[in-house]
């Protein structure tokens, strides 16, 4: 079993250093013969930035493959899914102990989630470099 995540892409801009590319993010069974009639199956467009690449080999056109360590992509679903969970379930647990109002205690879980997504903006650049997809 692989450890990488593969996307087939075409590159749609290149700059300095990185490269984006728009890769077709597919439903497992979108590959399925049936499909087409299926409510099931679905496809969506996407826009990937490849950050550090050697862009003198790479044009716009360009068929490439785009990948990412599945240990990326965990750390990546922990940050944006995960911790702010933890952290909106936590602050609402305790302020409803603290003040038994549901309504206060449901309004500070989700205000809660204001300076965490706060902080990961302000430290995208340095999230950048630990998440980022490679092409090969």
């Amino acid at each position: 079993m692989s450890n990488k995540i593969k996307h087939s892409g075409i590159v749609e801009n290149v700059m300095d250093d990185s490269v984006q590319v728009r890769i077709v993010q597919t439903s497992a069974c979108a590959a399925c013969k049936v499909s087409g009639y299926c409510n099931a199956s679905e496809s969506k467009e996407k826009l990937v930035d490849v950050y550090h690449v050697d862009t003198r080999r790479l044009k716009v056109g360009d068929a490439v493959t785009v990948t990412a360590s599945t240990q990326v992509a965990a750390h990546a679903l922990l940050m944006g899914f995960g911790l702010p969970f933890v952290v909106l379930v936590g602050v609402l647990v305790a302020v409803l102990l603290i003040t038994g109002n549901e309504g206060i205690a449901a309004l500070s879980g989700l205000g809660a989630l204001v300076p965490y997504y706060a902080v990961l903006y302000l430290l995208r650049d340095r999230i950048r470099d630990k998440l980022s997809f490679s092409i090969e």
